[in-house]
Formats: C-alpha cells, structure tokens, sequence
C-alpha cells in the first residue's frame, strides 16, 4: 500500500508541474554547447518560455510528455516513497527522541531515488524526447519526431533494442540521487524543527508546505546541474553505430558544457526547475501525508471494528 500511496501522490502533483518540466527541458536545451551570446535567445525567461509555446505549439503543448511523465511518477515516486516509507517505519533511521537521522536519511533518501529512477528510466526518456519536441520556430535542441508516447517507446525498442530505452540510465543516477536525498532530508528535517521550536505540529499542512518549499528551493540548487546533463543526454541524437552525435557520456557533457557554456551552463532552466519543484513538492508531499493518514485511520478503524 505504501508504493500505491506514493504513486498516487506524485501522479496528482504532476498534472500541475508538468507544464513547468516542459519549459525547463526547453530552456536546458537552449543553446547548447554553444557560448553566450551565440546563440538565438527563443525562450528568454519563464514567462517569456510559457508564451512562446502555447503560442507556437498551442495551448496543450505546455503539457506534453504528461503520460510518460505520469508512468515515471508512478514508477519512480512509487517505488521512492514506497521504499523510504518502510525505511522509516522500521526505524532504522529513527533516533530515540523521534526525529530522523541526517546521514541515515540522506543515504535512504538517495538510495531509494536511485532504484526508482533507473527502473523509470525509460518513461524518462521518452518523456525529455517528447517535450522537447516543438514547433520548428521555437525548437531547441535533437527533435526527434516521435507520433507519440506508446509509438516512441515502441520506436526506440525496435531500433537500438531493449538497452536503448536504458541508454542514458547511468546520467540518471547522480540527478535523482542527489534530488531525493536532498528532497527527503529537508523535507524531514524541517517538519522536525518546525515542530522543536514550536511553530507547528509536524502533521500540520503549514509544516508540509514550508516543509515542501524550503526542500524544493535545496533541490533545485543541488539537482540542477545534474539535471541539465541528464536532459541533454538523454536527448541527443544518435549515428548509425547508435552512439551520441553530441556526448560519449556524463564526464564527456560535463566537460564539453563547461569549455563552451561555463558554469552557468549547469544552472539553465533553474527558475523553471524551482517552479515546478516548489508546487510539486508541496502537493505530492501533502498527497502523501493525507493518504498515508487516511491509510493509518482505515487500518485503525479495521483493527477496532468500527
């Protein structure tokens, strides 16, 4: 039950964040391996990026990629929430006055990160190639032409075989390793000082919303750069031996983005990033705390026969 609750948490959160994970893959893609001031500026700045593709790819191209999307958030969230929800409640984590331990809960919290999101990985794929699809006036980055979800998974199975929905897998591993952990463990730890010092209960929605918001805020500070590589590899095209016509892997895109973006270049789409991660924090965590409430208080009331 604690995967489904998981599942079902982040589906919910996504159908409102998704639209802010288009505009970021968009604004990571955007000039790439290519310096500043080479490039053609298409999406400016968040608002400016929103317009420019409900205008260029309509309305609903704000919400491309939203299956897949919502697959890996069953797949991914699921097993994350799922697994760090066992963890906590066998206590192997737990201090005796109640609280979380920060190394026990950044290591379940990358842990479980890692193992949701290399068995997501292929909904992961298909999700950045769909998104980044756009209109030919606004499109940054490899445009795969993908018909849609089911096609696009089905295309990339019949061309480069069962490993290629995995390719990219490996750039996936530092991104939701570093997001989850720092996710878990401040989002953990500040439900605990929210309620050490007195401001609310741990179980308040207060608590899970600036819970939710200051995690968000860590996570796209930390995630960021790791985000940007694994968008990039995940979209690049392929030669004819089916390797990438733009990176041999993460140290490969690592490099090349810094020689020719600077630092910076790791930080593209960070407001896109924060947007969508504040707001999807705080609902899917919220989801998650009332179904995990209404899951305590069904089994209650099971075990007393009311």
């Amino acid at each position: 039950m604690e995967f489904a609750i998981g599942a079902v948490a982040a589906c919910g959160a996504c159908f409102f964040s998704n639209p802010m994970d288009v505009l970021k893959t968009r604004m990571q893609l955007q000039g790439e391996l290519k310096a500043r001031g080479h490039y053609t500026l298409i999406y400016k700045n968040i608002i400016h990026a929103g317009i420019a593709v409900a205008k260029n790819d309509g309305i609903l191209g704000l919400q491309k990629g939203l299956v897949p999307a919502l697959g890996y958030q069953v797949v991914m969230n699921g097993i994350r929430f799922g697994l760090y929800q066992k963890i906590l409640d066998s206590e192997i984590i737990t201090r005796a006055d109640g609280s979380v331990s920060t190394m026990g809960c950044i290591a379940a919290g990358a842990g479980v990160g890692v193992v949701g999101g290399f068995i997501g990985s292929p909904l992961y794929l298909v999700k950045t190639h769909l998104q980044s699809q756009a209109a030919e006036s606004i499109a940054v980055g490899h445009q795969h032409k993908h018909q849609g979800f089911m096609p696009a998974l089905w295309g990339i199975a019949k061309k480069e075989g069962i490993r290629g929905l995995w390719r990219g897998a490996v750039s996936s591993i530092p991104r939701v390793g570093v997001g989850s952990a720092s996710q878990l463990f401040t989002y953990s730890k500040s439900k605990d000082w929210l309620e050490q010092y007195g401001f609310y209960a741990r179980d308040s929605w207060q608590s899970t919303f600036f819970g939710a918001m200051a995690s968000g805020l860590v996570i796209a500070s930390c995630m960021s750069p790791f985000d940007v590589i694994a968008t990039r590899i995940y979209n690049q095209g392929l030669d004819t031996q089916g390797r990438g016509l733009l990176y041999k892997g993460i140290t490969d895109c690592i490099l090349k983005t810094l020689k020719t973006e600077g630092v910076w270049g790791f930080y593209k789409g960070w407001t896109a990033i924060y947007l969508r991660i504040g707001p999807h924090s705080f609902l899917n965590l919220i989801f998650w705390d009332l179904l995990q409430s209404l899951y305590i208080n069904y089994k209650t009331k099971s075990h007393t026969g009311r």
